[in-house]
């Protein structure tokens, strides 16, 4: 293991010997780049979930780096052995690979079944997303979703929260969301890590940049317009 090299050569990874992740929902947020899609990977990978997506997807992409969760370490009673990891960034990767399973003889429309009964490329990529997390929020188990806001309107981000808060309602579930959407992380009794340049550390929905951010803008568009587009 070389410090200087990816993924090690994260700050906020660097600097993190533990993370309690006792909470039915927990959001990771901060910039791009942060290190909060590595350590949801890592995760995801430790629990035997494909990083493209799902639990039965078995491809990956070359780009894959999964050498955090070598020296990454899981304390669950009991393990977890469902769920799936949901990544927004290989979402078409997935739905082609749920369209050549279609086409297999001895699979056949079977493939669609979990989706509603159709390719997911046959509705737009926002219904799509909203399809899979519909049909596949189901069962208990541990979901890790990167950035499942990136497709969806507000209103659907909306929708997405009652469905999560169905299932964790019902004690069946444990979320652990990467997003930059102040919708989703306003999610009642979350827990919100904040990944910095130096360290990871508990953070109040308000404190958040995203927060801040959005509301300072919607309630002053043109101040922050006129100082962006000022020479």
């Amino acid at each position: 293991m070389r410090k200087e090299e990816f993924p090690y050569n994260i700050p906020a990874l660097r600097s993190t010997k533990e993370l309690n992740l006792d909470q039915n929902v927990t959001f990771l947020v901060g910039e791009n780049g942060s290190g909060k899609s590595t350590l949801l990977e890592a995760i995801g990978v430790s629990c035997g979930f494909s990083i493209v997506g799902g639990k039965d997807l078995v491809i990956t992409q070359k780009k894959d780096n999964a050498d955090l969760s070598a020296i990454l370490k899981l304390q669950w009673m009991p393990r977890v052995s469902q769920g799936f990891y949901f990544r927004a960034e290989t979402f078409d990767t997935f739905t082609k690979y749920i369209d050549e399973l279609a086409e297999d003889p001895y699979v056949g429309g079977s493939a669609y079944a979990p989706y509603g009964g159709k390719s997911l490329n046959e509705r737009s990529h926002g219904q799509g997303f909203l399809t899979f997390f519909s049909n596949r929020l189901s069962r208990s188990g541990l979901y890790l979703l990167d950035e499942p806001e990136s497709a969806l309107s507000p209103q659907n981000q909306l929708a997405l929260l009652r469905m999560i808060n169905e299932m964790e309602g019902s004690g069946k579930a444990q979320f652990i969301i990467a997003t930059h959407s102040p919708i989703l992380m306003a999610y009642p009794g979350a827990t919100i890590y904040h990944f910095t340049e130096e360290h990871i550390r508990e953070i109040k929905y308000e404190d958040t940049s995203h927060v801040q951010i959005t509301r300072d803008f919607l309630n002053n568009p043109e101040r922050y317009l006129k100082y962006l587009f000022s020479d």
